[in-house]
This record gives C-alpha cells, sequence and structure tokens, in this order.
C-alpha cells in the first residue's frame, strides 16, 4: 500500500514536470496561486472568503492539510489575484515546479492535500432583528464576504433546512427558558420584548408552550444531521440542545417560564440517547439557577464563576484523519480563553463516539468537539466569541478588522469550508 502510494506519488511529479516544461516553453510558468495561511498571511479570515468565492466559481482549490498552517493553492487565475489584493489577502503566483516541490514536501510529512469541490450553502438560525454581533459566525461570514441566509423556528419547522448544506447555532435557548436570564433582567426591557416575542411566534406556529415549539425544532435540527447536514454550534446553543433533546416528552421548565411546574419524576425521564454529544448530564430546573445544566465546567454566570482558559488544538494525522485535522487548521495549536452562556464541556459527560478536538491540558474542560450522527457531522464550540473575553450584556461588538488573524475565528471558518471538502473514507 506504502509502495503504491510512493509510485503515484512520483509519477504524479514526473507528469507536473513535465507540464511546467511545457508551460516555460509556452512563457507561462505560473500555473498555480498560493494562499499561505501560515504567520506569512496578513489577514487569515479574508482569505477564507476568497477561497469560498473561487470555489463557487469552479477554479480548482486544494485545502493543504498542516501544510504551512493549512494553505490553500487554487489553479491561477489572474482574476482571483486580483480580487486576494483587493482583501488584502496575501498570496503569490507559484510555478508548476514549485507545486511539484510542494506536493513532494506533502507527501513526506504529516499533511494532506484535499480537493473543495462545492461551496455549502449555508444558513444560520438567528430570529429577525437580531445584532450581528450577538453571533460570533454571523460576524465571521460578513466580515469574510461569505454568503448566508437566516432562518429561524419557522423556516426550520417547515422543512426549509433541505435546501442548505449547513447550519449554524449560537446564542439560543432551545429548552425555552430565555437563557434562564429571569433572576438578573426579567425587568429589562429587551428582555421582555424577547420574550413576548418568542411566545407569539411559538403560538402562531401551533404551540401552547415557547418550550414544546423549541424542543420540536431541536429535534427537526437533529433529523437534519441525521440526513446527511453539517451543523456548528456554538455557546448555549450546545448544551440547551442537547438537554432538548433529552427532554422530548418531559417537562423541565418550571413555572416562571411556562405558567406549570416541572416534571416531578423528569430525571427519570430523560432520554440520552436523543442527544447527540452528551450523556448521563444533571439538569438544573431551579427557575431562579442562571446555570442549565453541568455540561459547562466554568458554570460563567453562577456565582462559582471561574475564569477562561485558553485551551489546545489537538494534533491530528492528516492522511489518516482528515476530517479533524481540517477543522483544527491553524497558525497555532493555542487558542485564548473566552467566556460565554457556555464555556467548556465536562469530558466525564462526553459520549465515547465524539472525538476532541481542543482542551484545556490538565482540566475537564473540552473546548471542542466533533461528532457523526446518521450521514451528518456536527461540532461544537464552546464559548460566545473568541475576541470578547468577557462576553458580558452591553458589551460593544467585536471588529473582525483588529482580529485579522484570530485562532479562534479560524476555527469558525474551518468549519464553514468543511462540507466543500472532498469526501473520502477513513484510511487504515
Amino acid at each position: 500500500m506504502a509502495n503504491t502510494r510512493k509510485t503515484a506519488g512520483r509519477v504524479r511529479r514526473v507528469l507536473i514536470m513535465l507540464a511546467a516544461a511545457v508551460a516555460i516553453s509556452g512563457g507561462g510558468a505560473h500555473a498555480y496561486l498560493l494562499i499561505p495561511m501560515d504567520g506569512a498571511q496578513t489577514d487569515h479570515l479574508k482569505a477564507y472568503g476568497v477561497v469560498y468565492k473561487m470555489v463557487s466559481e469552479g477554479t480548482r482549490v486544494y485545502w493543504l492539510l498542516n501544510y504551512r498552517g493549512g494553505s490553500f493553492v487554487a489553479e491561477n487565475d489572474d482574476k482571483f489575484l486580483t480580487v486576494a489584493r483587493a482583501a488584502g489577502v496575501e498570496s503569490r503566483k507559484i510555478s508548476n515546479t514549485e507545486w511539484a516541490s510542494i506536493l513532494d514536501v506533502i507527501d513526506g510529512n504529516n499533511m494532506e492535500k484535499v480537493a473543495l469541490e462545492k461551496s455549502p450553502r449555508i444558513a444560520v438560525y438567528t430570529p429577525t432583528g437580531k445584532r450581528p454581533w450577538d453571533d460570533a459566525v454571523t460576524l465571521a461570514l460578513t466580515y469574510a464576504e461569505i454568503p448566508f441566509d437566516k432562518v429561524y423556528d419557522k423556516e426550520v419547522l417547515s422543512g426549509k433546512l433541505k435546501e442548505y448544506d449547513w447550519l449554524h447555532l449560537h446564542h439560543e435557548d432551545f429548552t425555552g427558558q430565555y437563557s434562564k436570564f429571569h433572576g438578573s433582567f426579567a425587568h429589562a426591557s429587551w428582555y421582555q420584548k424577547q420574550r413576548l416575542e418568542l411566545e407569539t411566534l411559538a403560538k402562531e406556529l401551533g404551540f401552547k408552550k415557547v418550550s414544546d415549539c423549541k424542543k420540536a425544532v431541536a429535534l427537526t435540527i437533529r433529523k437534519y444531521v441525521e440526513a446527511g447536514g453539517f451543523l456548528f454550534a456554538m455557546c448555549s446553543a450546545t448544551n440547551t440542545l442537547e438537554i432538548a433533546l433529552a427532554a422530548l416528552g418531559v417537562d423541565i421548565v418550571d413555572q416562571v417560564y411556562d405558567g406549570d411546574g416541572v416534571d416531578p419524576d423528569y430525571k427519570k425521564k430523560l432520554n440520552f440517547a436523543n442527544c447527540m454529544a452528551f450523556e448521563n448530564f444533571t439538569v438544573y430546573t431551579d427557575q431562579y439557577y442562571p446555570s442549565f445544566c453541568n455540561i459547562d465546567v466554568n458554570q460563567v454566570n453562577t456565582p462559582t464563576r471561574l475564569p477562561a482558559r485558553d485551551f489546545a488544538l489537538f494534533d491530528f494525522s492528516a492522511k489518516l484523519d482528515p476530517v479533524p485535522s481540517m477543522l483544527n487548521q491553524n497558525h497555532t495549536d493555542a487558542v485564548k480563553g473566552y467566556h460565554g452562556l457556555l464555556t467548556s464541556f465536562n469530558r466525564d459527560i462526553i459520549k465515547k463516539s465524539v472525538v476532541i478536538l481542543g482542551e484545556t491540558p490538565g482540566t475537564k474542560m473540552v473546548n471542542y468537539i466533533h461528532g457523526i450522527v446518521g450521514q451528518g457531522q456536527f461540532t461544537y464550540l464552546g464559548g460566545h466569541d473568541p475576541e470578547d473575553y468577557t462576553h458580558a450584556v452591553g458589551d460593544k461588538p467585536t471588529m473582525l478588522e483588529l482580529h485579522k488573524n484570530s485562532p479562534g475565528y479560524r476555527l469558525i471558518l474551518n468549519n464553514v469550508l468543511f462540507p466543500a471538502a472532498e469526501k473520502k473514507e477513513k484510511k487504515t
């Protein structure tokens, strides 16, 4: 098997060298465009947008896993060289000879070349009127100039998700408890407005309670993944989605939120088989206790609040494990810590089938995970905004112009491009 691979590599390089000779004789030696993603890159985030646009318009692009921070090489197109330069993205033309040398390096190291085949159709789950800075992914997509549609409960329950390859969930509460903000913000006008809007929408969709509506949405999202969709979630969407799935048909919402009490036998009725990432977790039903469950290690919104800790990305075999390798491409393996309604995941309750992508060493804090459900895949990333440490109500919006090389935002954009990659079976 190894000898066959080496032989194929030699043949490929010979063909490239022959093509290079022909190109040079014709005066066109620069056949490829390199977009480096290591420390040489001037704007990592905009680079993803340039690549997305290339793939959308039919240009052949390769993602070079573990090569110079996950660089990209595309068939040379002067148009996109101009696009990259206009976006402030470092890029340069390379010859067939240089491309052959890069492939030689990739063949001999923990690296891999993956073709990007089709730009994913993207949906962001967000209510109408949500401010862009309330969602790090919306910020990232907007800054990188990657197109997306907004969907919410009405679109999800009407079957619209089948039109999209990639779905993002962020600062959302799928348990129907309005982020458990009652104790702190019950009298705030924005909280009362948000609650009224959610109650009105639930009734329009035929549900008596917001919690019932959100559970139906959560189940629809799981079915979307099972059917082959890609799901990326951050912040409170990660744990509240899992709680809602475990509590299908069970009332875990206290009186102040839905007008009736919690099912006294709810603990026995929770079904963790419905969950995608977690199992055997404890749900906190006290209506005045601001945390949802023990999935979150930091318990950011409680008196026991812990500081956000930096986390480390794992180094995977690009040839044997291309999927986690794609999701972890970065110019550094260390990501600064940051808060949110959920900051990190409790290692003890992560399902064995889930792959851990990043963790805080020496702790139970897992920050970044990936899993497969049916024909689809999901990725969860802890925290709200990689460049907003505190994430407090009323914080000023993050300006990505000041964070062009953010490792945390690169993780988000890795997930955006991930569905575009050629799918290969895991090598053994």
